[in-house]
């Protein structure tokens, strides 16, 4: 209870009632400051959040070690928990945010200085109203440092991960002063715990932000094309072929295609397998925060943005991140079909790994892929994660990434990016304990609402607040 105890006691009441949040909002049995107006409270901020805070560590045992995982916790080994969880996902930036001014229109950072977006601290204050609807689980999009290169719309997208060893700062409350992030969600998971809710995030093994950390490091990681290529680069069109993932003699065949020919020569060796003198230099000079447009004008090289392993799918580009290359080597499927010095490239079959492996693994890659985790169950005690395009990893490392967490935790649940149940029994041999399912799509399409009897192949997960449902696997 370290973390939410020191967060009580940096709450100082200011006597102002200026801080507007949703009536919702403010339990039942609070006692604190309020001026309600129609469905607004202003209250207090730091009296608000503090006492729904020691509401939360009224409930703990000094006894329990709260930032370890529930099953931690009770010395259980069994994940059936998620069997029977009552699961609520959260977009913490979205799901906590509000205008706190009352008036005008919402903003990032206020005028009186709150953060209107959503933030850890907004989601803790959040707990009771979720533990009224016996809510026992919260499953969170990622909460890692995403980028803001090439980012979506205002905000950009939170699967564009920058560093993935860091909180966002965009979750810290200016109300905790000094506090860092990562103790902020850190009392969150804490306070989670107390109410027996347990925590699952998002884990994204297969793609970084175009501008990852990790590129000043380990630049032979990343795929890379010329600048100059960058407006027109799109995953090459198969005309003969309906939107589907090839298959090995379709894969192959892929390769004879012009528009696959013209795509590969599109890529260039990383600039530091090109000239390490002057990678070496460069690396000295930029800030590693901040270095990609710098890294465009002194190579003349950008890494290149993701795109969807189905052919001829209609989605644009993924232009806010690109693949971490897996394999030292080409595809199996790639035999005598590339020329011997052709850089590495994003194509289909590289994406699905799953399917279409090399032969070289990118052993120093994976090893930091499945290091990941660990540091999450180590710092925060984590319950679980859905695992992003799992089903495009290669099995080894797949294994790996559940090894490396189960080791520490046997009770750490993986979800799996399963749309279709056909793949449950895949999913489960796999190791995954519950899948996403298709209810995502069935539910605005009530007339295909019969295709819900395929789920006897599972038990269902009650999944609020989010658009698609977990389904548990037997």
């Amino acid at each position: 209870m370290v973390y939410l105890t020191e967060m009580r006691e940096s709450l100082r009441p200011s006597e102002k009632l200026n801080y507007c949040v949703p009536l919702l909002w403010v339990p039942d049995w609070y006692d604190g400051s309020v001026k309600v107006s129609g469905g607004k409270a202003f209250v207090d901020p730091g009296e608000f959040f503090g006492k729904i805070i020691e509401w939360i560590l009224a409930r703990s045992d000094k006894s329990i070690d709260y930032n370890q995982s529930i099953c931690l916790q009770r010395n259980e080994i069994s994940r059936d928990w998620i069997k029977g969880a009552t699961i609520y996902g959260a977009l913490i930036r979205s799901t906590a945010a509000y205008n706190h001014k009352g008036f005008g229109r919402f903003e990032q950072d206020d005028v009186l200085g709150y953060r209107e977006s959503g933030t850890f601290l907004k989601m803790i204050a959040l707990l009771p109203f979720l533990k009224k609807f016996r809510i026992d689980a919260l499953y969170l999009l990622p909460v890692t440092r995403s980028s803001n290169v090439f980012k979506k719309g205002e905000l950009g997208s939170p699967y564009a991960v920058k560093d993935f060893m860091k909180i966002d700062d965009i979750y810290h409350d200016p109300l905790l002063d000094d506090w860092k992030v990562e103790d902020e969600f850190a009392a969150l998971v804490e306070a989670s715990h107390i109410l027996g809710i347990r925590v699952l995030t998002d884990f994204i093994p297969r793609t970084a932000a175009r501008d990852s950390n990790l590129i000043l490091q380990h630049p032979e990681w990343f795929y890379w094309i010329r600048v100059e290529d960058l407006y027109e680069y799109a995953p090459p069109r198969i005309d003969d072929l309906e939107f589907k993932i090839p298959e090995y003699h379709e894969m192959r065949a892929i390769y004879n295609y012009p528009s696959v020919i013209k795509h590969l020569k599109r890529f260039e060796f990383d600039p530091k397998t090109s000239d390490q003198r002057r990678w070496n230099e460069f690396v000295k000079k930029v800030n590693d925060s901040d270095f990609i447009s710098d890294l465009v004008r002194f190579f003349g090289l950008i890494t290149a943005p993701g795109f969807s392993d189905w052919i001829n799918d209609p989605q644009p580009t993924w232009d806010d991140i690109t693949f971490l290359r897996l394999y030292e080597d080409h595809p199996v499927t790639s035999a005598g079909k590339v020329q011997p010095n052709q850089p590495p490239y994003i194509l289909f079959d590289v994406i699905k790994a799953s399917k279409f492996p090399g032969e070289r693994p990118n052993i120093e890659l994976w090893n930091y892929i499945s290091s990941i985790l660990p540091e999450y169950q180590k710092r925060y005690g984590i319950d679980g994660v859905r695992l992003d395009m799992g089903h495009a990893l290669p099995a080894d490392l797949e294994h790996l990434i559940m090894k490396e967490a189960r080791d520490i935790d046997p009770g750490f649940v993986f979800i799996a990016e399963e749309f279709d149940f056909s793949r449950a029994e895949h999913a489960k041999k796999a190791g995954y304990d519950a899948i996403i399912g298709n209810s995502w799509w069935m539910l605005p399409r009530p007339e295909k609402a019969y295709e819900l009897s395929l789920i006897h192949i599972s038990e269902p997960t009650r999944l609020l607040s989010i658009s698609y449902a977990v389904f548990c696997l037997k």
